[in-house]
């Protein structure tokens, strides 16, 4: 007798391709494929007096449009990774575990695994287990030949240690960490100047860059240096993120001068009509990270950070509540 249809493939979706992937994968990442992930928490509290729990979510907008039409999928998941990671740390937290969630509109194992090593990366380089994850075939709700992806992160932090920002001072200095370019923000409105952004592969390439992981720096001036407010330059640009680490009645100052922006932001603001304002509210603007630090410190954390370009970019100054950019010039 012949075999009868698959009426799942036939509706849309092939579990059969994904659970043969799935068992791929198992023989380099052993957690993955069961219905949870376990990781013992002993090895990460060493030390600590009142250990916390820190988790984070996000994912990586229309970046994954940029990625499609560049035909480079390997670096998106390094991205995703790097959006959870960046933001545990501005609690002052380590990052120990990652979860992803990879939507799509048909499975395709070559690109899932081009996907999914990207993702792998991103862990490794910032120091925390891929402990599993969740693949979706969503026919009817995602084009085929389309997908999204999401992260979520687990860290650890004393909760002495925890950074929020409470010591804050008039006087401290604001320390940036240079981005690798556009991150993984604002891409909506950088496709909508940009247009026939697909047929240009150095613009493709300059916007794919992977957004920076300061994991690693960070908790390396944390050893050495009082950090008292970390922002993760993000959506909403620097006087967004940095105004959320900011204690009531304090604002900054920052001045674009003291730091080099990467070309692409100037080719936005040229190519786009796009006011100062308007650039520094959507973009990182060259900063992907703040550091708050009192000024006795900020030459040796700026220093010992030199690696990721890091500088004093502006000051805490009393009110108004905000960040205040100087004019770029």
């Amino acid at each position: 007798m012949p075999e009868p249809p698959d009426r799942y493939r036939a509706a849309g979706v092939d579990a059969s391709a994904c659970a043969a992937w799935l068992d791929g994968l198992k023989s380099s990442l052993p957690g993955v494929g069961g219905f949870a992930g376990v990781l013992p928490l002993g090895p990460h509290l060493a030390g600590m007096r009142e250990p916390c729990l820190v988790a984070s979510a996000d994912g990586v907008g229309t970046k994954v449009l940029i990625a499609r039409a560049a035909g480079e999928l390997t670096t998106i998941g390094i991205d995703c990774v790097a959006m959870v990671a960046n933001d545990l740390i501005c609690c002052g937290a380590r990052p120990i575990a990652f979860l992803d969630y990879l939507a799509v509109g048909a499975f395709d194992a070559a690109e899932a695994d081009a996907i999914i090593s990207g993702v792998r990366a991103g862990c490794a380089e910032a120091g925390c287990e891929l402990l599993g994850g969740e693949t979706a075939e969503l026919p009817g709700l995602i084009v085929p030949g389309e997908f999204d992806i999401a992260g979520f992160g687990i860290g650890v932090a004393d909760r002495e240690r925890l950074i929020d920002g409470k010591n804050i001072q008039c006087g401290d200095s604001v320390i940036g960490l240079a981005s690798s370019g556009i991150h993984a923000n604002g891409l909506s409105l950088a496709r909508e100047v940009f247009g026939g952004y697909a047929e240009h592969l150095d613009l493709l390439t300059e916007l794919l860059k992977p957004t920076a992981i300061y994991v690693k720096a960070v908790h390396t001036a944390l050893e050495k240096f009082e950090i008292k407010g970390i922002a993760h330059v993000t959506g909403g640009g620097l006087p967004g993120n940095l105004a959320r680490v900011l204690p009531g009645g304090l604002g900054a100052r920052l001045d674009p001068a003291r730091w080099t922006r990467p070309e692409i932001f100037d080719r936005l603001r040229l190519e786009g009509g796009l006011a100062d304002e308007d650039m520094f509210r959507v973009f990182n603007m060259g900063i992907g990270l703040c550091l708050i630090v009192g000024t006795d410190d900020a030459q040796g954390c700026a220093q010992l950070l030199e690696p990721w370009s890091a500088t004093v970019i502006g000051e805490i100054s009393p009110g108004p509540a905000g960040v205040q950019i100087e004019d770029v010039g």
